[in-house]
């Protein structure tokens, strides 16, 4: 049969591990190709090591089949999730999603930061609500797993939970069975129940299993764990009751009274839970029972569900709409077929639309199926960078090539204009050889109008009034050079010394402070201030004044 697209399934189940191996037909049609299991030791004790003993079983499939890093779709077990379905009221799509973070924050009894979750719309309710199942495991515990399961080389693909899966293969094969239909999975540790009806699902797990019914062995005969599970396998049956005969062998009599005791406990506990789907969830009375998982082989289990639920008791056939591949033992499928619902719902998740598909795939497989999705850009980025520093390189290059044309052209009017330059320096040594010359010269005759400049800027800043007038200017020398004053030439800072008088007015020495405060703008001198400031006397008409003006520039003889 000729096959496509390579599936590989994993159930992580609590005592048992099974790998199937899917193709494609070319009508696309699922076909078996191939199957394995291994059971891992089952007593509780040993659950620090499971995750080990699961990765040396993966490793062991990985290796027979030649996995090398092949996709894979894997469910876990459904005690190791938190189920929970949740009713909304009806809003639009895009706000669906804002409500269901908030209701998994409200429901789910974790940190939401420490869980990885996902979400499903189920079905809208009769009363106009909408109904979500959200799934929710621990990152950590999760994240042990798909360690486990990438280190044997696998490539993790899709996270599902057990029951969804197994949900998925029922809807699958059983396509045209119409009412409420209830599957029974005796696990080894949980039984789950799955409530299908129309379009919608409901599960529940219940803490009941094959290994409480190995604990009870282990209490009533006071023998270790794994005896106690051979002792189960050996000689366990599900104890008819009421009138039938009981077994020779008083052992094996004791040991089907614990299985019906266990089951018994179990009915209870379905009981209340079909009510529960019936009152809270809007459900139907159950019309018919599947029964799957490793326990129900248990001789007489088929009997004594038909006895207390009075339904239809039959087998799941996860195989009705499966093809086998003819390399598969079909011995070995026909023994275990009841428990290969789970790893039908995996495989139907890579080839077709599922009505259940949640995936709780880890933060780091997320993370490297982005990574990796981003390759091709990242290339094709990394690409056009190439191309665009070639580009730069050609560019430079051609830039270089004119850069260096130009340049020889510009050296050669270089040495032109160096020629020139050095003839601009002698006229400019000779030019300033000369104005060392005529500097003295200038300054003399500069020097020569001096004293007229400055007794005629002193004269235009008197006051226009008539109040005032200078009496004498003196010159007196002071011993302080000015800074920069020539070395070797007779320089000294002269201070004119003005006197005056002022006539009597209503301003009195205002009239002095006006004539101040223009001196001191003039370029040529300060002003000191005036030691010597006289008032007029009652009896005298007119009061002297004296100003001593610095020259800022020395006179030279």
């Amino acid at each position: 049969m000729a096959v496509s697209n390579r599936i590989i399934c994993l159930s992580l189940g609590s005592q048992t591990i099974r790998l199937a191996e899917f193709g494609l037909d070319k009508q696309g049609g699922l076909v078996l190709c191939g199957y394995r299991a291994s059971e891992l030791m089952a007593d509780p004790a040993l659950d620090a090591a499971r995750v080990s003993q699961i990765g040396l079983v993966l490793k062991q499939f990985a290796a027979e089949i030649k996995a090398n890093g092949a996709p894979s779709n894997y469910s876990v077990p459904a005690q190791s999730v938190f189920t929970r379905f949740v009713k909304l009221p009806s809003v639009g799509e895009e706000q669906v999603e804002q409500i269901v973070a908030f209701e998994a924050q409200q429901n789910v009894p974790f940190p939401i930061d420490e869980v990885i979750w996902d979400y499903q719309l189920v079905t809208a309710a009769e009363s106009g609500q909408l109904e979500v199942v959200l799934a929710a495991i621990k990152e950590d515990l999760l994240e042990e797993l798909n360690s486990a399961v990438e280190e044997a080389d696998f490539r993790t693909e899709v996270v599902d939970v057990a029951p969804m899966a197994l949900y998925n293969a029922f809807r699958y094969n059983y396509s045209d069975v119409t009412g409420c239909s209830l599957l029974i999975d005796i696990g080894a540790r949980t039984t789950n129940l799955v409530f299908v009806e129309a379009k919608r699902v409901f599960t529940r797990s219940i803490p009941i299993g094959g290994n409480t019914i190995t604990a009870a062995i282990v209490k009533d005969f006071n023998e270790p764990f794994g005896t106690a599970e051979e002792r189960k396998k050996r000689q366990g049956f599900v104890s008819l009751g009421g009138t039938y005969a009981e077994p020779d062998d008083p052992e094996v009599a004791r040991v089907s009274k614990l299985v019906r005791n266990t089951m018994t406990r179990l009915h209870a506990e379905i009981t209340r839970s079909i009510s529960f789907y019936r009152s809270q969830q809007g459900g139907s009375q159950p019309e018919r029972v599947f029964l799957c998982g490793g326990a129900v082989v248990m001789p007489y289990m088929r009997e004594f569900f038909s006895e207390k639920l009075a339904l239809p008791i039959e087998f799941i056939n996860p195989l009705r709409n499966v093809a086998v591949d003819k390399s598969v033992d079909v011995t070995e499928i026909l023994r275990d077929s009841h428990l290969l619902g789970e790893l039908v719902g995996l495989g139907l998740r890579a080839g077709s639309d599922c009505p259940m598909e949640l995936n709780l795939r880890p933060a780091s497989v997320v993370r490297a199926r982005e990574t990796a999705s981003r390759i091709p850009c990242i290339v094709l980025a990394g690409v056009c960078l190439l191309a665009i520093l070639g580009s730069w390189l050609g560019y430079f290059v051609h830039a270089t090539r004119v850069q260096a044309a130009v340049s020889e052209q510009l050296d050669k009017k270089i040495g032109m204009l160096s020629q020139v330059k050095g003839q601009f320096d002698k006229i400019q040594k000779t030019i300033k050889a000369k104005q060392e010359i005529v500097a003295p010269l200038i300054e003399a005759v500069e020097e020569r109008d001096r004293w007229v400049a400055l007794i005629e800027d002193i004269n235009s800043r008197l006051p226009e009034h008539p109040m005032l007038w200078i009496t004498s200017m003196e010159i007196e020398q002071s011993k302080n050079l000015p800074a920069g004053s020539a070395k070797g030439k007779t320089a000294a800072l002269p201070v004119l010394v003005i006197k005056g008088l002022y006539i009597d007015n209503p301003r009195g020495l205002g009239v002095v402070d006006d004539f101040t405060t223009a001196l001191a703008k003039s370029p040529y001198f300060t002003v000191q201030p005036d030691k010597d400031r006289n008032t007029v006397q009652p009896d005298e008409w007119a009061a002297s004044y004296t100003f001593r003006l610095m020259l800022k520039k020395p006179l030279v003889p």
